[in-house]
């Protein structure tokens, strides 16, 4: 008697790997102590949104090895949601850009350090995860400058050398080596003092706040009042917070997974060794970007507007001489711009069918819209086929004759303006490339006029104006202080076909710098004031908040992100250009009122294709023309 059963059993046995996959969630949600927790494996970098954790997919043949590295990723994101307070982290968190990044870092190195210092499993898989890290990129082994090496990582290792006694990864000993004379010679007892609060955070908030002040890197953010009242209910909190040292004892052996969260400290330091072999982008001092998951990322979200907060017109530029706006084609010849463009197709080959299938989904949305309207019974125009039957039965009717109406949709032009900060660099600005480019395309097919921008400056921490500046005596509060480089990659009016392989100039080393986001929004919104249409979109594309070494280094530490507020309000309340934004890593919904935010650059065709679908529907649902005067003449919020 046949079974036949038996061989389709056999068919349907589990991958290798699943059960190592639900060893590594199981022991993820007991460290953390969050049941609902949801984990997926994707090629994808690892990430933390909410109560859903995504970790690497496990190779086919796992090397000991990989399987550290892998529990490395899910410890530390465990112990982050099990050891960490967003509220408290967020409350006194600083508002200067290098000091927060500093601050975030070494939160992510207390929360760690706790699971090591109690599981000797946890302590080696997060020094399994970082070391490769820091050694994927093979890029701060033979590092020499203390430039190149980011300072916020020099800080994490050293509180993770003193609160667990852990020698920093050799893949990232140099960085630690370039700063740890400056560190110890100003903040040496700083760091001694931190393993006394090491289970408190808000004390340890406070600590570390201290440090940045030894440091030099403080800024005038006042500690909430409330703080001081609250302190006994925060050290309660925390308690409850530490994960059970009997349940996670128990769960550490072996069946422990590791997982990276997308806070700022943590993306920066894992961009750093990931992207750089992904395209031969510019060299990036990590402290400019800020990338982060939402749950994580909420200490990192910008501060609300403050009624006695210094508005625009306190922004000033000290020389701005300097300053360019070229042409993509301007800024290397044309064979280089040749090979960039076909390196910018190879690296995202596998993409192009991806967002090509979301645009054409765009375009069949689009020109669902542009149902033709006709006048007829006219003299002169296109002959009516569907009225000659009257002239055939009646020789002396006339001709009738039909024109096309013209319609709003076709009216339009959408701006698209591009970060090209240095922490855009490889897989970031392959995939914000490509989609413009393809969407640039579907939008001029529907009869959308199209133009992309990109903003970055000339030189990394200043350059002409700051030399300008020094030559100048150094004058207090100068503004700003680098040098802006805008670039037009296409036109409005020019064609797709002669501006295809500007875009491969994204894709040039040394290209993207420092971002300065208020003055790029400022100018591409005039830009589109300037446009003859009677529609007009400004879709930002950006993956942190404006950072410019430079500028922030003599200005307030909130300098640049105060203009970049104070234009999206004057564009969003007072202009007839439709603002949006979406964000790469980095939560944009705080600055613009349309926003969306994603985890991963592989997200922005989606996100580009639904965005302008949506804004197009609301026009041809309700109509934007009437809508558009309504908002100049209350000079008010929509």
């Amino acid at each position: 008697m046949a079974i036949p059963n038996r061989g389709k059993a056999a068919d349907r046995r589990e991958p290798v790997a699943e059960p190592l996959k639900r060893s590594v969630a199981g022991c993820l949600r007991a460290i953390a102590r969050r049941s609902e927790i949801e984990v997926t494996y994707a090629s994808d970098r690892p990430a933390l949104l909410g109560d859903k954790a995504r970790l690497p997919e496990p190779a086919r043949k796992l090397s000991v090895e990989d399987v550290a590295i892998l529990r490395g990723h899910s410890d530390s994101m465990a112990l982050r949601l099990g050891c960490h307070d967003v509220a408290v982290h967020r409350r006194l968190a600083p508002e200067n850009a290098s000091a927060r990044a500093v601050f975030d870092a070494v939160e992510q190195a207390r929360v760690e350090a706790i699971g090591s210092r109690r599981m000797a499993g946890v302590a080696s898989n997060i020094t399994a995860m970082l070391e490769d890290r820091y050694h994927r990129g093979g890029k701060y082994e033979d590092i020499t400058d203390r430039a190149d090496a980011p300072m916020e990582d020099a800080v994490a290792l050293m509180v993770r050398e003193r609160l667990t006694g852990q020698r920093p990864p050799a893949a990232a000993r140099k960085i630690v080596e370039l700063w740890r004379e400056h560190i110890e010679e100003r903040a040496g007892p700083n760091l001694d003092g931190l393993m006394s609060s090491l289970e408190n955070q808000r004390a340890f908030a406070r600590s570390v706040r201290d440090l940045l002040t030894s440091l030099d890197m403080a800024d005038e953010t006042p500690f909430d009042p409330e703080d001081d009242d609250s302190e006994d209910d925060a050290e309660a909190q925390d308690d409850e917070q530490q994960p059970s040292e009997g349940e996670a004892e128990e769960q550490s052996q072996g069946d422990r997974a590791e997982v990276e969260v997308t806070d700022q400290s943590s993306d920066e330091m894992e961009d750093g060794s990931t992207e750089d072999a992904d395209a031969p982008s510019g060299e990036l001092p990590d402290d400019a970007e800020d990338s982060e998951s939402e749950q994580a990322s909420e200490s990192m979200r910008p501060p609300g507007p403050r009624a006695n907060e210094l508005r625009g017109p306190e922004y000033k530029v000290y020389n701005p001489r300097f300053d360019e706006e070229i042409d993509a084609e301007d800024l290397c010849d044309a064979d280089e711009l040749s090979r960039l463009r076909t390196y910018l197709d190879k690296q995202l080959a596998h993409l192009q069918g991806v967002v090509g299938r979301l645009a054409n989904r765009l375009q069949r949305r689009l020109l669902a819209q542009q149902n033709r309207a006709w006048d007829f019974d006219l003299e002169e125009g296109q002959l009516d086929p569907a009225r000659l039957v009257r002239v055939v039965t009646d020789p002396f009717q006339p001709l009738s004759f039909k024109q096309e109406k013209d319609t709003n949709f076709r009216d339009t032009v959408v701006t698209l303006l591009l970060d090209n900060s240095g922490s855009m660099r490889g897989r970031p600005i392959t995939v914000a490339a490509t989609c413009a480019d393809i969407l640039a395309r579907t939008l001029e097919r529907c009869g959308v006029k199209v133009e992309i921008l990109g903003f970055t400056t000339r030189a990394w921490k200043g350059g002409q104006s700051r030399e300008a500046w020094l030559a100048g005596g150094k004058p207090p509060s100068p503004g700003r202080l680098n040098d802006l480089r805008h670039i037009i990659y296409k036109s409005a009016d020019a064609p797709w076909r002669r501006a295809r392989k500007n875009l491969g100039l994204m894709m040039r080393e040394g290209l993207l710098k420092e971002n300065i986001d208020g003055e790029a929004l400022d100018w591409a919104h005039k830009r589109l004031l300037g446009r003859p249409e009677q529609r007009k979109i400004l879709m930002v594309i950006s993956d942190g908040a404006p950072v410019d070494d430079s500028t922030l280094s003599v200005n307030p530490g909130n300098y640049l992100e105060r203009h970049l507020r104070w234009m999206i309000e004057e564009i969003e309340t007072r202009s007839p250009v439709e603002l949006m934004a979406i964000g790469i890593g980095h939560d944009v919904t705080r600055y613009y009122r349309r926003a969306v935010t994603i985890i991963d650059a592989e997200e922005l065709g989606g996100a580009m294709t639904e965005k302008l679908a949506e804004l197009f529907e609301e026009d041809a649902a309700g109509g934007a023309s009437p809508r558009r005067p309504a908002r100049r003449a209350a000079g008010g919020r929509r």
